[in-house]
């Protein structure tokens, strides 16, 4: 079958829209998130297929910014909405999208990343996309574990707001974390709404999401947005309840640790579950029993360099790198060859050369690698990356590293 592609007019969004809620299934969302992700689209940057007057595709794009290792908030080209029909997948409609997505963020030269979450993870390997972040899932039981604080806990003031009343500050709280996590996206005005977006259908029960503030000298320095749901019975056949956890930014240790005393100390409840965290979320080094906090870790933002070279002239490189990468990418062949990268915390230039390479590896590969939370060296022991100069591997991957645990926030 052949099938047109083209952006798909403004006044046809629902059909366009009713076509990737097929394609997964069938199950719809509800008017509020419908609403909220078509004020969020960008329809220049859509695509539909059609088979005649048939939508049978579709995929879309965001103008994102991602924070990278050093604090640098860099231009990247976010793919969503990304559905085929039953009716019509294995007849290469997939990668005809995938080709032009990226030829267009190529042509336009302002976005050296591309990013997805992946619902299937082995389609998007063969585009060049490696997995870049994870995230943790976890439940805590209130009355097992005990927290061990640090100073400075006591001197936070906690309180409680409604949901939306408390989003200026909020968003506030969480631009200024942006910078100091790779991963995390630079959040565009109507992005905001997706912490109290909160549809009653999807509550499942619970209560409608609810905001406390920690507070330091009359200033916001931290949130967590939760619900609360029954969970079964309690000793002596009280109620008991679950803490389900949403969003939580804090701009210290103690900050941080005041609000979680505080969703584990929520009358009545037994746990806190949480889906979406850091793999290196600070909770886990304040509980007495880790063990019996069910942590479960998944993999989460794919990312793929479209321009190698502003790519990684963007990040730093705190331990210092010099070293030349000979790097391959069917599916963008603008990317292969050989990169001269130099840099440290203060800057970093990459540019081609025609000197010999020290590492050989994949756009995949460096997707995975560039924000810090994947090593080249592991990379290497899987044989997905190829050291050509004995000791380079060991010192590049060193430099690669983040400090910090690269984490997006929440889904697009």
């Amino acid at each position: 079958m052949t099938s047109e592609l083209r952006v798909p007019d403004p006044a046809e969004w629902n059909e366009w829209y009713a076509t990737l809620e097929t394609a997964f299934g069938g199950v719809t969302e509800s008017d509020e998130e419908r609403a909220l992700w078509q004020e969020l689209s960008e329809p220049e940057r859509s695509l539909g297929a059609w088979d005649g007057k048939q939508f049978t595709a579709t995929l879309s794009a965001f103008s994102f910014g991602v924070s990278v290792p050093g604090g640098a908030v860099v231009p990247a080209a976010a793919l969503t909405m990304v559905g085929v029909l039953p009716t019509h997948r294995r007849q290469g409609l997939l990668t005809r999208m995938m080709r032009r997505h990226l030829d267009d963020v190529h042509a336009a030269g302002k976005e050296p990343l591309a990013v997805l979450t992946a619902s299937e993870p082995p389609i998007y390997g063969r585009f060049g996309y490696g997995a870049a972040t994870w995230r943790l899932a976890a439940e805590i039981p209130s009355r097992v574990v005990t927290l061990d604080v640090p100073p400075g806990t006591e001197e936070v003031r906690l309180r409680l707001v409604p949901s939306e009343e408390a989003l200026p500050l909020t968003e506030a709280v969480y631009a200024r974390q942006v910078p100091r996590r790779p991963g995390m996206t630079a959040r565009a005005p109507g992005w905001e709404k997706l912490e109290t977006l909160d549809p009653e259908k999807e509550r499942g029960g619970g209560s409608a999401r609810h905001c406390v503030l920690a507070e330091r000298e009359g200033e916001t320095a931290g949130y967590a947005r939760y619900s609360v749901r029954g969970h079964g019975d309690g000793p002596g056949g009280t109620p008991a309840y679950k803490v389900t956890l949403f969003s939580l930014e804090a701009d210290d240790p103690a900050v941080s640790a005041a609000l979680w005393r505080y969703l584990l100390s929520v009358d009545l409840s037994t746990a806190v579950a949480m889906r979406r965290r850091p793999v290196d979320d600070p909770w886990q080094y304040l509980v007495s029993d880790l063990r019996v906090c069910r942590v479960q870790v998944g993999d989460d933002m794919y990312l793929r360099p479209v321009d190698v070279g502003a790519a990684l002239a963007a990040r730093r490189y705190p331990g210092g790198v010099d070293t030349v990468l000979e790097v391959s990418d069917p599916f963008c062949p603008w990317n292969e060859g050989r990169w001269r990268l130099s840099g440290d915390a203060s800057g970093a230039r990459c540019e081609r050369t025609t000197d010999a390479a020290e590492l050989r590896l994949s756009a995949r590969e460096l997707g995975s690698a560039y924000l810090g939370g994947v090593g080249l060296a592991a990379l290497g022991r899987a044989g997905r990356v190829t050291e050509l100069r004995p000791g380079a591997l060991e010192a590049v991957s060193a430099a690669f590293v983040s400090p910090v645990a690269p984490w997006l926030p929440h889904g697009f």
